[in-house]
């Protein structure tokens, strides 16, 4: 098996042994990533979804978290999401205008 840092990364996130493509920085595997957010302490979730948020497609995000998920910890999880933050700011609004998420 290739050493992690050199092994190829996925499109196919539903392989619990694959490497997310948006974990390029950081290579674990789907299942690996997926415990590491149930299981992790507030600062290390918020920094792990905020990676999800800035790196993934906005269609594969939904595969880890949910909008709900994403509006409640919105306060904390902005400042994880760089350049990302106003297309996340604008699909919550809508969102929220929309009456899809609570206000």
């Amino acid at each position: 098996m290739p050493e992690r840092s050199n092994a190829p990364l996925s499109t196919d996130l539903d392989d619990p042994a694959g490497i997310p493509y948006f974990l390029w920085d950081e290579p674990m595997t789907v299942a690996e990533f997926r415990d590491r957010l149930n299981g992790a302490s507030r600062g290390e979730r918020l920094r792990l979804l905020g990676k999800v948020l800035r790196e993934a497609r906005d269609t594969d995000v939904w595969r880890f978290t949910s909008p709900a998920q994403v509006a409640s910890l919105w306060s904390d999880l902005a400042g994880h999401l760089g350049r990302r933050r106003s297309f996340w700011e604008f699909l919550l609004r809508q969102w929220r205008e929309q009456r899809l998420l609570d206000p």
